[in-house]
């Protein structure tokens, strides 16, 4: 199994709400997890998030959203490595060979 984790944090400083932005008429998160499943790469597609206003689009699109991100890791200053370890220890994933980040602003991915 392959998992995909796609981190979004809700309180983007440059670009508000970037990750849920209108972009050609989907929220931008829209296209990594569509990307992501129409690949068939993945078992799974999860995104972390602290923001329930992502959770509810990424859920709607077909993403898995099993909990919401702590706020100690969801500042300026959290790397994604940390975002992603977190992650596959609160999804216990660890024995699972591949997990790949797909960042939800990829809106050009194929």
């Amino acid at each position: 199994m392959t998992i995909c984790i796609i981190p979004a944090r809700g309180n983007s400083k440059r670009i508000l709400n970037k990750n849920i932005i209108n972009f050609y008429g989907k929220p931008i998160i829209y296209y990594a997890i569509n990307s992501a499943k129409k690949s068939k790469l993945f078992s799974r597609v999860i995104v972390s998030t602290d923001s329930k206003k992502i959770a509810n689009i990424a859920k709607k699109y077909g993403a898995e959203v099993p909990f919401l991100r702590s706020k100690k890791l969801s500042d300026d200053f959290t790397t994604s490595k940390e975002v992603i370890i977190d992650t596959i220890k609160k999804i216990s994933s660890e024995k699972e060979r591949y997990h790949c980040c797909i960042y939800p602003t990829s809106v050009l991915l194929k």
